[in-house]
């Protein structure tokens, strides 16, 4: 019995080592200020059927730049396709290369209408916006949409509580 306890309290500190270590790691990343476009925090909701996200025309060009800067750098979206040579590259305007560049992120990231804010700059459409040469993404329909990655550290959580309900049951 004294090695089963003296095992539990080993397994629980190391447990609570990790925990704390994640804690730090994520609280620390989490105190570095940036300032981005990207979507607000809050509700996310879904939206069913098959839908673009596409530039507002009534956004003044220095924050449709702003955001077309931002989902093409920090945002990580592919942005290829709007240079100089690529498929949507015509007409070569603000306003196509941003819808094309927040529709590649929408796409990307859920379809969600978070994905589809930057900064008041989008709106969500039904109606396609591919031309020519030019193929926008289409979303998904909810019943293939993907489930959402496991948060950061939770593999390591779920390890220990395992490893603690086998110490337990032995």
């Amino acid at each position: 019995m004294g090695r089963r306890a003296c095992s539990f309290c080993c397994l629980a500190f190391f447990g609570l080592a990790i925990v704390c270590a994640l804690g730090a790691s994520e609280k620390a990343e989490a105190t570095t200020p940036t300032t981005t476009l990207s979507p607000p925090e809050g509700n996310t909701t879904f939206v069913g059927g098959t839908t673009w996200c596409v530039a507002l025309t009534t956004v003044p060009a220095p924050e449709l730049q702003r955001a077309l800067d931002w989902a093409c750098g920090l945002g990580s979206t592919d942005c290829t396709a709007v240079k100089p040579g690529g498929p949507c590259f015509e007409p070569n305007t603000l306003l196509s290369h941003a819808s094309y560049a927040f529709n590649s992120y929408y796409q990307q990231n859920g379809n969600s209408d978070i994905a589809c804010f930057f900064g008041g700059a989008a709106i969500i459409t039904r109606r396609n916006p591919s031309y020519a040469s030019c193929v926008y993404l289409a979303s998904e329909t909810a019943s293939e949409s993907r489930p959402l990655a496991p948060e950061k550290g939770l593999p390591s959580v779920v390890l220990f509580l395992w490893l603690l309900k086998a110490v337990l049951i032995a």
